[in-house]
Order: structure tokens, then sequence, then C-alpha cells
């Protein structure tokens, strides 16, 4: 298992180096990447310029990018966003909690909300639960986030006049009035990873609860009950885990738009305004954010298998024991 998770690694930083060649490359193919200041580039910017290499060849300008990303981790300087020159880690940095506040309630909120109606909806199969649970799935996995965006702000914020239209702004993230202004784009994010949650969760369990070995935990004095959350839901985890993770990155993914529509000071909204204002250096780094989240998510993934099922052993499938 150490050595698997050691070339995992290695082929984490292999596969996060190349996408940032290539990133960097292309970015610095494009022309105009400093806007101009009054017809012309001012005393700061030039002198910027040079110290990050921007009259010398590209590969030049690549090995000080690298020496000042993995000395000083600097990746450069604001153009068009926040103040003027400001370093782009810390202008991300300041916008991270606002991602990670929203996107980590959303999972607190869809993960336990999709197992227990999947758990429900198994539980009893073709019966009138199962039937609710299963129209709620079809209808949320179907509908994009942004749409449940447009539609709660519109009913619940405007017409209703129930919660604010835009989070509030502040870092006071433990405050009701900061909780209360995320809820609905809190709630546009959950939607769609709970259908697909209670999806998995009742067909990996309804296949379990047929199984020979749970005819035996009854037989042995165990209650349906504990049958299903002793042995049952702990065998459904396993093919469960790869979606538990996906969530986590639809969720990730997803706010950037929802970001948007509900100015979310966040740093998928600062993706896709770095796009716009052609600032290159906070769309390197964020592109790079997203990157290395899913390539650290996906060796979580490989690891979870071994700790929720000790027969599987990485890299050899599942033990003869």
């Amino acid at each position: 298992m150490l050595t698997y998770i050691l070339k995992r690694i290695a082929l984490m930083f292999v596969s996060m180096f190349i996408i940032m060649t290539v990133l960097f490359v292309l970015i610095r193919l494009i022309p105009n990447q400093v806007e101009a200041v009054q017809g012309g580039f001012d005393t700061a910017v030039r002198e910027m310029r040079a110290a990050w290499g921007y009259d010398k060849p590209l590969i030049v300008q690549y090995g000080i990018f690298l020496r000042n990303v993995f000395t000083r981790f600097d990746w450069g300087f604001c153009t068009t966003m926040g103040r003027y020159l400001q370093p782009v880690t810390e202008y991300i940095s300041e916008r991270l909690p606002a991602t990670l506040y929203i996107n980590v309630l959303s999972l607190i909120v869809s993960l336990p909300l999709g197992i227990g109606f999947g758990m429900l909806a198994a539980i009893h199969k073709q019966k009138w639960q199962d039937h609710v649970v299963q129209l709620f799935i079809m209808f949320f996995i179907s509908v994009p986030a942004f749409v449940y965006a447009f539609l709660l702000q519109y009913f619940v914020g405007f017409k209703l006049n129930v919660l604010p239209l835009i989070m509030k702004s502040g870092t006071d993230y433990f405050s009701w009035d900061m909780f209360r202004s995320v809820i609905m784009p809190v709630l546009a994010l959950s939607f769609g990873p709970i259908a697909g949650t209670m999806r998995l969760v009742r067909a990996e369990l309804t296949e379990t609860l047929t199984s020979d070995y749970m005819l035996l935990a009854r037989t042995k004095g165990l209650t349906r009950r504990e049958a299903t959350i002793r042995h049952a839901f702990r065998n459904s985890l396993v093919p469960l885990v790869p979606s538990f993770l996906a969530d986590f990155l639809s969720i990730l993914g997803g706010s950037m738009i929802i970001e948007q529509i509900f100015a979310v000071p966040g740093i998928g909204k600062t993706y896709l305004t770095a796009i716009m204002n052609k600032d290159y250096s906070v769309f390197l780094a964020c592109s790079m954010f997203y990157v290395a989240i899913g390539l650290v998510a996906g060796i979580i993934m490989d690891i979870s298998y071994g700790i929720i099922d000790p027969r599987i052993r990485m890299g050899g499938g599942k033990t003869n024991e």
C-alpha cells in the first residue's frame, strides 16, 4: 500500500507539471497579457515584467516561473483584478474561504440526505416511499445547478423575499446573517449530488439486501435494521466512495457558475473573471488549484477502497484470504 501511494503521489506531481507547462506555454502565446496603462506600460509594470523575464525567450520565462513557484510559491502578480500588482497568491487566498464555505456546506447537506433517502428507498423497494424517491431522483438529476439557482433566486429571494439574493459580504462565516445568505447557493449546489447519491445508494443497497450473506445474518438473530447497518451498508460503500468524491468535484466545478449568480467572492467567480479580464496569472493559478484538487481526490479515492474493504489491495485486486 505504501509503495502504491508513493507511486501515485509521484505520478500526481508529474501530471501537475505537464498540465502547468502546457497552460504556461499557451498563455504566453496569447498577446496583450497586461492591459495598457494610459497608452503604455507604467514603470511598475515594466519592472515587474522584467523581473519575470517577459523580455526573454519562452524557456527562460518558464525557468523563472518555476523558480518563483517552487522556492517562494509566487504565481505572479495581478494586472486587472484585485489591487494593482497584488501578488496572485495573496489575492486567491482572500477568496478561498468563501469557496470552501459554500462547498463544505453543500457536501454536509448532500451526503447525509442522499444516503438517508437512498437507504429508505432500498428498504421500502416498490413501495410508495421508493416511488417518491425515484421521482425526486429523476427530477433533480436531470436539471443543472444554475437552473435551480435562478428558480431559487426568483421565487424564494425575489418573490417571497425570504432569503437574500446574494451572499453577504465580509469574513464572519459563523454568523447567522452569513449562513442565511448562503442557503440558496448551497441548496442549488446540493440538489444534483443528493439525487445522484440517492440513486447509487438505492441501487447498491437493493442488490446487497438480497444477497446470501444477508439471509445468513438474519438467521443468526440480527434484526433487519442491524443487518442492514452492520453488513449491507458497509459493503455497499465500496462502489459508492468514488461517487462521494465525484460529488465533491461536481460541487466544486458547479460553484463557478453559482458563485457568479449569487455574487460569492470565491475561487470560481475569480476563475471566470480572470478569463474575461485577461488576467492570465490569476487564471493559471486558479487552473492549477482545480487540477490539484482533482488529482488529490483521485488518490484519496483509491486509498479509501482499502480502508473500507480490507480485502482490497491496491494494484492487486482482492486477496484470496
